[in-house]
């Protein structure tokens, strides 16, 4: 198991990282966040685990930049989810949507990687091959439940 990376804020605002015996910044800690880091921020004087309120810093940030993530309406819908969800739930419900989306954002990347590697003209080959393949199994389904043959010939329905 990672080790957790304890980083200190104190009364001046500056952010000590444990590990590393030096001040750091805000993009610092992102970048730790980044690399799969797992992070505790603390604050120096009372020892209380603020690490949720640094982590939100980071987003307030970024969201402040030129391409926000989060639109006016879905923050209004995360206000009004305070006031009717239950946190737990929610909460466990974001977390496993975004592990479902990271785990897609990897497997599309790989797949891309993939298809970098291989000669292009092979790569388009093979997913026109596939693409064929799933619409001749679309279209005999749908032939299949208008009771049509292959051969274009009137099929009798089943007797159950």
């Amino acid at each position: 198991m990672a080790k957790t990376r304890m980083i200190k804020k104190y009364p001046n605002r500056r952010l000590y990282d444990t590990e590393l015996s030096k001040y750091v910044t805000l993009s610092h800690v992102r970048a730790l966040v980044l690399d799969g880091v797992d992070i505790k921020v603390v604050d120096a004087d009372s020892e209380d685990d603020i690490t949720r309120q640094i982590l939100m810093q980071i987003i307030t940030e970024q969201e402040s930049g030129e391409s926000p993530l989060f639109s006016t309406r879905l923050l209004s819908q995360f206000i009004r989810i305070y006031r009717d969800a239950v946190p737990d739930v929610f909460g466990s419900f974001m977390e496993q949507n975004l592990d479902l989306y990271a785990k897609q954002q990897a497997l599309y990347q790989k797949q891309m990687q993939n298809m970098l590697v291989e000669d292009p003209a092979k790569a388009f080959s093979r997913l026109t091959e596939q693409n064929l393949e799933f619409w001749k199994h679309m279209q005999d389904d749908f032939f299949k439940m208008a009771g049509v043959s292959k051969d274009g010939t009137k099929q009798k329905p089943d007797k159950d």
